[in-house]
């Protein structure tokens, strides 16, 4: 997995400073086709600043940031970089509260989006299929003709990442997707963002270590702009850096 090729996003001795301060220093973190890494880290590890660098949002000042394995991502601006198939989810969940919630997925379809096209689209079969098929995934098939105002937080989570897997994203970025849920929105969180991964790449950023060990996967632990260990959690929380520099706070 070390060639840049194979992999979904492939960040190599990646550095940016503000007002002379590191935010991140020499990061290196591969994330494979179908994979997902979950991000964890104490605060001002430079977790966010990474998710900026991968977005267009941020600009290194040194090193490789790849997407699929070819694209120079430093090269690209953020609507470029969503246009390549990079979605980012944020904490605070964006939804057209006026709207139902197959309304959002509809708006939210890959289409063209000149004000033509806008106003004289109806969605064919093969779209109403496609989102009753994100309804299904993100849990919320029964409440599709709700307006979105009416959905709990979690759900209100499910739905604006069902608007994400609408734009078909190749890697989805995720930040702290369970913060202010309910126990059985979390757990349903995590089985959701495992099914994602199935057929996607998802980076998860999370601070919750219950929420981080269910979804199972790959860990990596930043501390001051750098990776400070890598593996699974068991490995990652039994390292005596991690303890004294995160857990052990």
């Amino acid at each position: 997995m070390s060639k840049a090729q194979d992999t979904m996003l492939y960040l190599n001795g990646v550095s940016v400073a503000f007002d002379g301060f590191k935010a991140i220093n020499n990061l290196s973190v591969i994330v494979g086709p179908a994979e997902m890494l979950a991000i964890i880290g104490p605060n001002g590890a430079g977790k966010t600043t990474m998710m900026d660098i991968i977005t267009g949002k941020t600009r290194p000042d040194a090193g490789d940031v790849l997407f699929d394995g070819r694209t120079d991502l430093t090269r690209l601006d953020e609507a470029a970089i969503a246009n390549l198939g990079i979605g980012r989810k944020f904490q605070k969940p964006t939804v057209f509260e006026s709207h139902t919630v197959w309304d959002n997925l509809e708006l939210a379809l890959k289409k063209p989006r000149g004000i033509f096209p806008t106003l004289f689209y109806a969605a064919d079969a093969p779209d109403t299929a496609r989102i009753a098929a994100i309804l299904d995934q993100v849990r919320l098939s029964h409440r599709r003709h709700e307006l979105a105002a009416n959905l709990s937080h979690g759900q209100k989570q499910w739905l604006e990442t069902g608007m994400l897997l609408a734009q078909d994203p190749k890697l989805l970025l995720v930040d702290e997707p369970v913060a202010g849920m309910t126990d059985s929105e979390t757990e349903e969180t995590a089985k959701l963002l495992r099914d994602i991964a199935g057929t996607r790449s998802v980076v998860v950023v999370e601070h919750d270590m219950s929420f981080v060990r269910e979804l199972g996967s790959r860990v990596v632990c930043l501390a001051e702009g750098a990776v400070l260990a890598e593996g699974s959690l068991d490995q990652v929380s039994a390292n005596p850096l991690v303890i004294e520099r995160y857990l052990g706070r």
